[in-house]
């Protein structure tokens, strides 16, 4: 008999991710959840902060007819679950994110396999294409610059754009407390980006995304930020210059976004890979959302080893 206690979860995953369902795979540190579906290579798709796995709706049931998707909730994230940061944050480091996901691939019985993740999920990535090369075959990272060169090329202009990475990174209880005053007046800004508007996501993924706004969803992001400032760039910059991702990367970053307006995103990554193509959308940060009509074949040419190619659109 299903557990009722997951129903109302499983329900609304299924109407957002078609043709998918969901599990629960506990990890070395964590329980995760997980969206599966399809048939074919496995493809790993992870998600970025504030949202959860559902971020991938419009793309990922596309991908299910050529792939088999694996969609998580980041430990900290949605469903899954939060557990204590520890005094140094360590249970937020992208390598401890980074180790669920190896997990939930083992829990799956693939042993290598193809990533696509997007702003926290991308930094993931890139931490488990460095820790495991022999696991990942491609890596796809939506509007991110590596964290040691964002840290490294902090501009006024960025800094104002994403006030959230230091003002998140301050000493417990700071910032929860001042952001749990009011979720839901912070979830609806948070996602309105440069004003681009909340009409790129829709109706029952703005739903989900509210509801997974809980307290205590945001300590655990702020562990996140707190370890990215601290753990996760010291690993970083003890490897940078002497390690590089060994498979194919593709960046692709929203023109309208703080990625596309602060930063030269195809030469922050080649700091760190070979292999590096990129592509600038016409989004803000949310591409998958915004625009999954340029993502899809974007995805679907780099993860079935065919060249990726987009035209720019012409000015209206």
């Amino acid at each position: 008999m299903m557990n009722q206690d997951v129903l109302p979860t499983l329900v609304q995953s299924n109407r957002l991710m078609e043709g998918f369902r969901v599990e629960k795979v506990k990890t070395r540190g964590a329980e995760i959840h997980v969206a599966i579906g399809g048939e074919g290579p496995p493809l790993l798709l992870i998600h970025g902060n504030p949202l959860t796995h559902v971020s991938w709706h419009k793309v990922a049931p596309t991908l299910a007819k050529s792939f088999t998707v694996i969609a998580p909730d980041l430990r900290g994230y949605g469903d899954s679950s939060k557990p204590d940061g520890g005094e140094d944050h360590a249970a937020y480091t992208f390598r401890a994110m980074g180790e669920d996901n190896f997990d939930v691939m083992d829990h799956f019985g693939f042993d290598s396999f193809q990533i696509a993740g997007h702003d926290r999920g991308a930094r993931v990535g890139f931490r488990m294409a460095l820790d495991q090369p022999q696991r990942v075959e491609r890596l796809c990272a939506l509007d991110i610059v590596p964290t040691h060169h964002v840290l490294t090329n902090v501009s006024m202009g960025w800094g104002l754009e994403s006030y959230h990475w230091f003002f998140m990174a301050q000493k417990a209880p700071f910032p929860e407390r001042l952001i749990c005053a009011d979720l839901d007046y912070y979830i609806h800004y948070k996602l309105n980006k440069k004003g681009v508007g909340l009409e790129i996501f829709t109706k029952e993924a703005m739903a989900e995304y509210v509801r997974c706004t809980t307290p205590e969803q945001i300590h655990s992001v702020c562990e996140d930020y707190r370890a990215t400032v601290t753990l996760d760039l010291a690993m970083d910059t003890a490897e940078y210059g002497k390690r590089k991702i060994e498979c194919p990367v593709m960046v692709i970053w929203g023109t309208n976004s703080h990625c596309g307006r602060h930063f030269k995103p195809v030469e922050a990554w080649s700091e760190w890979a070979d292999d590096v193509m990129g592509f600038g959308v016409p989004t803000g940060h949310y591409p998958a959302e915004h625009r999954p009509d340029i993502i899809y074949p974007l995805f679907f040419d780099f993860f079935t080893g065919r060249k990726p190619h987009y035209e720019p659109e012409s000015a209206a």
